[in-house]
Formats: C-alpha cells, structure tokens, sequence
C-alpha cells in the first residue's frame, strides 16, 4: 500500500471528520503509476478528446464487468492509461495535476471484448482498417478475429495499433481457417500431419494466437491441430459440424462458436467425421432435456466456453432482419443495396415463416442455461449482411438481455468473459491496475447500450462521432 493510500485508509479508520490533511495529501502530490501506456502517432491525435497523463473521473454510476451490481457516485483515477484508484468520490481525492471530468448523471462500462469479431466479411477478403474504427467507435476496445481471410494483413494491423500507429481495438489475430473435403477451397484443406504442423508454427511464429477450424475438419485433423497449437501456447476454437461438441471437448478443443446452432451432436443418420445428417433436432430437442445438460456438462468439466452470436443469427430471421439506422450511414452503396434485395426476399416470406424466430429461442435458451449451469459464454458479432462492426456487438447486448441475463450478467459475457478466454488480465473490468479500456455511456444501460459518449483505450479518450464521420459510406466499399 502506497502512502497516500495509507494516509486516506489512516483518516477514514480514524473517523476523522476533518479532511484538511486528507486534501493537503492529495493536492500537492503528483501520483506517479509503475506502468507506461504506448504514445499515439500525432496522426491519430485528431480523434482524441482527453489525453492527459492523469485523469480523474468523478460521481459515475460503474459496472465493473465481474457481474456485481453498479456502483454509484464513484471517482475513478487514470494514470499513464491504467486505474490507479477507484472509490467513493467522497473518499477520493484528486492530485493537482489531473485533468477532471464530471460524469454525473453517467454510466461507465468496461471496454467490450469481442471474440468473434472479423476483419474480413463475404466477398471482402480484409476490411480491417475500416472495421477496425467501427469497433472502437462503438465501444469495443479488443478483438479476436476468429479466423482470417488474410492474416498477413490482420498480424499487420494488430502491430500497427499496438504501436500506436493506427487507430482500433486491441487485435488477437488469427491464423487462416482450416476445414476438411468438401470445404471452402479458400480455407486449408490438410494434405497430411506434417502440412498441419508447419502451417500452424508458421503463423505462431508471427504472433498468432489463435486458430479456427470450419465445418468440414474431421476428427483426425482437429486432434493435431489442437496438439500443435496448444504446444505453440496458442488457442482453437471451431465452427462445428463434421466434429460434434461432444468429440471436440475431448479432444481439448478452447471454444465452440454459435451455440444450438452449430451442434451435430444430435443429428440422426450423422456419419463420423462427415457435415452430414438431419438436422429435425434444432426444432424439436428439448433444450432442457437430460442429453442437452449432458453435453453442456461435458463442456464446463473440460473447460470449453461458447460463443454467442445472436445479432448474425437474428438478421437471417424475416421478421428481425432489418438494418440498424447507424449501420446506413456507414455502409456502402454496394451493401445498402444487397440489404434492400435482401429485405424484398424477406417481405415474402414474413406472412408464412416462424421457424426461424422459434430456432432463435432456443439458440437462446440453450446459452443461458449453458451459463446458469457455470459455462463460461462469451460474444462476437460475425459482422457480415447487414450486421456492421460495433453496431452488432451492441445489439448482441440487447439480445442477451432477451434471453433473460440480467444487466450485470450480460456485460461480464461481454467484457472480463472475453478476456477471460483470451487470458488477458489487463482488460474487460473496472479494476485497480487495469488497462483504462472503458466506455463512457450518456445516461443509464438498461435495455440497450444507449448513447456512447466517449470510448477510452489505454486512458485515451475516443469521440466516437469523429470515428464514424470517417468512414461514412465505406464499410464494403467494392
């Protein structure tokens, strides 16, 4: 404990009433922090509002992103881009030198931590430079790409912001896709054991971190493709369906994307290691049934998280699928338009289809039971169609509010949830000695994430509004 933090503790143990000392402490002190946060290229100062060394925040309302309820009229204090104190603003005193900002009336959140958060969507092999400011400026302040259409380019982008040099999001990038026959061509197809090895030490000896496997890759591939990256201390995680669940929580798989949806498990006629089989399953099992919990079980005893990505899933159903007003402002002409032929088909279809809104709910069900029963479920946007970075992260927030999580419970899945599984200590809380990745809200977060006011990475405070003014009719330019 620092002597200033003593002093404070001293005065309030002590009951002192007076707080001379306790302010004569604080305002001639100029608090020093152990850590040093990257300095921004002066290119990227234009989208900087606060950007003092030492900042204080006073009289907010905080979630910490641990899924305890907020907490009101809190002070918190900034240095060198990490939370030194955090506390009463009764009981926190600013130093001299910190630069002051009132958030009465406002809500602070941790950074959303995005686990299956593309830079690249169909047709458009790398979007990063674009998608990576519609993160940020939608209050996502780290990603994991979950799986790359151009990895050379992500690993790229993910130094550059590193080092201050591009503006974005904190970037886990992926190795390229891996898949079985029948697959994606554009995806790696193994040829041998050998092929697997070399491919995954390549790309992990140039900072990846993480790999995915897709649809088609069958038993054999996923257990030296789960080998390999875990002796490079590297993470897979899987778009399932060759694999069931069941057999990738054996074989130690990290995580499984997309939930209900993406199960094999219950398929009938399923051939082993074969994308095949009916699929009546996702209309009729019962979602609390005992083989479900099972499965589930399995899933937590081996560590194994889930990722939801109900925004993706909810703008394929007619009745759901429209564009956020945002996202018009951002897309381009070619976008727009593949919406609108996108919207005509869906007009159709709305008089005569529920089937895909009942799947919906119980791709819902199925993640808050998996949650309840202590799984670790994260969120990921898989921007593509009409659902654009960062807005997409926000509507997952909506959604998971749908399903039943409370508010506390639907930040944490958001936040330390997804620093968790990324083993990233710095982020996705509030806390004494993180990194001040933080969003600054205007007003209350009840149904929805509401107007963002700022976004604050490594204790540079973001307008939002100048980020969006840049790429006005860019995202998906052809």
């Amino acid at each position: 404990m620092n002597y200033i933090n003593f002093m404070l503790l001293f005065f309030l143990l002590t009951g002192c009433k007076d707080n001379s000392n306790v302010n004569s402490i604080a305002q001639n002190s100029s608090i020093k922090s152990n850590y040093q946060r990257t300095e921004l290229n002066d290119s990227l100062l234009k989208y900087v509002k606060f950007n003092s060394d030492t900042i204080a925040l006073l009289n907010a309302k905080v979630f910490d992103g641990y899924g305890n309820p907020a907490k009101e009229n809190q002070t918190l204090l900034i240095i060198n881009g990490y939370f030194h104190s955090i506390g009463l603003s009764s009981e926190i005193i600013p130093p001299h030198n910190a630069r002051e900002i009132d958030l009465e009336g406002k809500t602070i959140i941790p950074g959303i931590v995005g686990v299956h958060n593309h830079l690249h969507i169909p047709r458009f092999p790398f979007v990063g430079e674009i998608a990576a400011k519609l993160y940020l400026a939608a209050g996502v302040t780290t990603i994991q790409t979950c799986g790359s259409a151009s990895p050379f380019k992500e690993v790229e982008l993910a130094q550059k912001i590193e080092d201050g040099k591009a503006i974005g999001p904190q970037i886990y990038p992926s190795g390229p896709y891996f898949t079985g026959e029948g697959g994606n061509q554009n995806m790696i197809i193994p040829k041998n054991e050998k092929q697997i090895r070399d491919t995954i030490q390549f790309w992990t000896n140039r900072g990846v971190k993480w790999f995915k496997v897709y649809r088609h890759t069958n038993p054999n591939d996923l257990a030296i493709i789960i080998d390999e990256a875990h002796k490079q201390n590297a993470k897979v995680t899987g778009h399932l369906c060759s694999v069931t669940f069941e057999q990738a929580s054996n074989l130690g798989i990290d995580g499984i994307e997309h939930g209900f949806n993406s199960t094999s498990d219950f398929r009938t006629n399923k051939s082993f290691g074969i994308c095949d089989g009916s699929r009546e399953y996702i209309d009729e099992l019962s979602i609390d049934s005992e083989e479900v919990k099972t499965l589930q079980r399995l899933m937590i005893e081996n560590d194994v998280y889930l990722t939801s990505t109900l925004a993706i899933f909810e703008s394929s159903i007619p009745q759901r699928g429209y564009v956020d007003k945002r996202a018009l402002k951002v897309m381009s002409p070619f976008l727009i338009n593949q919406y609108k032929e996108l919207r005509k088909r869906y007009d159709s279809l709305m008089p005569n289809s529920n089937l895909r809104e009942n799947r919906l709910q119980r791709i819902m069900k199925f993640e808050y039971q998996f949650y309840k029963m202590g799984g670790t479920l994260v969120a990921g946007v898989d921007a593509r169609r009409h659902v654009v970075p960062g807005f997409g992260d926000q509507r997952n927030f909506e959604l998971l509010k749908e399903a039943g999580f409370s508010t506390e419970e639907a930040i944490k899945i958001m936040t330390s949830n997804g620093a968790k599984i990324l083993s990233e200590s710095k982020v996705g809380s509030i806390d004494i000695g993180k990194k001040a990745d933080f969003v600054i809200l205007n007003g209350e977060i009840e149904e929805n994430i509401g107007e963002i006011e700022y976004v604050f990475k490594s204790g540079y405070g973001i307008d939002p509004i100048l980020l969006l003014k840049e790429v006005e009719g860019k995202f998906g330019i052809q």
